[in-house]
């Protein structure tokens, strides 16, 4: 419902929708429920406490003038904790696509703290905690958060023990770093803006060509002409960097994508086109997070119901949270609704492939392959 205000006469004016036209009396008197008789006692606004005409009634049992009941319905925002102001166009306010939270649109652009985790503004009331790199994380978030380095190994096991359940072992041994914004955005300079999301992890990797000789039929050496040499692309993973600060549930979906990354490079898949590289480890992640779903239940009766299987591990942090379980749904539905052109486009490209190949992640990196025109460089 829109409405506005017109300040010189102190009075509202109600823009003319259908559901705003007058009902007759038959309509009013059926939908409130009540008698001729009982129609005319005087009832009492419940907003501005003065008495209700029978042409002033709104459809509430006459419990409100149709002009406070508009009053009354009007949203508080969860900001500031007042409601949320009418304009001439009438009332605007915010809400975020899932937590769905009204808020006034000027705390947008108002310094109001937001979380780097779950987007949630700062309600009046309640606690963000800055980071060192100027990043906010409110309490929730801050209750699982993975500060440091060492906090992560038992994380990065986990991870490692899901892609081996998928029989997806990624072998080779490298490091997983937390470090703050600034290190990440300097390690990545100039990929960072390239997408137009803000980078939150980094799979490190270094590629080197080594010449290969060919030998004749008793395994002798043919020449050293270079034009005889066979090159061949080696890709050695280095480290995987992730921000520190953030819960568990979030480094986990990051740590899973990266670690798709590594995998596709350890396993010989070069030059794939951005969107589905990007999107099969999106689906990756996702695969995870819907693990975490049957973390504090029975993970292999859900299993029979779900197309995409968990993997034989669960989370070892015991029973999540009621936060931590909407915060699962919340990464789920960021994934699933993303609409940039490489990461949204590419996830749903990708699923779209996994689909077709009946959930089979090696089939699907086949046609992963085949549309990217790199299949005679990939293993399988």
């Amino acid at each position: 419902m829109e409405i506005s205000i017109n300040e010189e006469e102190g009075r509202i004016i109600h823009h003319k929708r259908i559901e705003d036209e007058e009902e007759t009396e038959t309509d009013r008197t059926k939908e409130d429920g009540l008698t001729i008789a009982e129609q005319t006692r005087e009832f009492v606004c419940l907003r501005c406490h003065k008495p209700i005409l029978t042409n002033e009634a709104s459809k509430t049992k006459r419990k409100f003038h149709r002009r406070c009941y508009k009053e009354h319905c009007r949203p508080y925002c969860y900001v500031c904790r007042k409601k949320i102001p009418s304009t001439k166009e009438g009332i605007k306010y915010h809400k975020h696509p899932y937590w769905e939270e009204k808020y006034c649109p000027s705390h947008d652009g108002d310094e109001t703290a937001k979380c780097c985790s779950c987007e949630r503004l700062q309600a009046c009331g309640t606690e963000y905690q800055m980071l060192a790199d100027n990043r906010w994380l409110c309490e929730e978030c801050k209750e699982s958060a993975v500060m440091d380095t060492d906090e992560s190994q038992s994380l990065h096991i986990e991870i490692r023990e899901f892609f081996k359940g998928l029989n997806m072992k990624v072998e080779k041994v490298f490091p997983l770093i937390l470090v703050d914004q600034q290190a990440l955005n300097k390690a990545e300079e100039e990929k960072v803006s390239q997408y137009g999301v803000v980078t939150r992890g980094l799979c490190m990797s270094e590629e080197k060509i080594v010449p290969r000789i060919p030998r004749g039929a008793n395994k002798q050496l043919i020449g050293m002409a270079r034009e005889s040499q066979r090159f061949v692309r080696e890709c050695n993973v280095t480290a995987i960097l992730i921000l520190y600060g953030l819960p568990r549930l979030l480094t986990g979906y990051i740590l899973a994508h990266e670690m798709m990354h590594a995998y596709l490079r350890l396993k010989g898949y070069r030059n794939l086109k951005t969107d589905l590289e990007e999107g099969i480890c999106q689906v990756l992640g996702r695969m995870w997070l819907e693990s975490q779903r049957f973390s504090s239940s029975n993970a292999s009766s859900s299993a029979s119901s779900s197309r995409t299987p968990p993997p034989d591990t669960t989370s070892t942090k015991g029973d999540q949270s009621d936060f931590e379980k909407k915060l699962v749904e919340f990464c789920i539905h960021q994934i699933e609704t993303d609409e940039s052109p490489i990461y949204g486009d590419g996830f749903k490209k990708v699923y779209e492939m996994l689909v077709s190949n009946h959930y089979n992640l090696k089939d699907t990196l086949k046609s992963i392959a085949i549309a990217s025109k790199t299949l005679q460089d990939s293993k399988f």
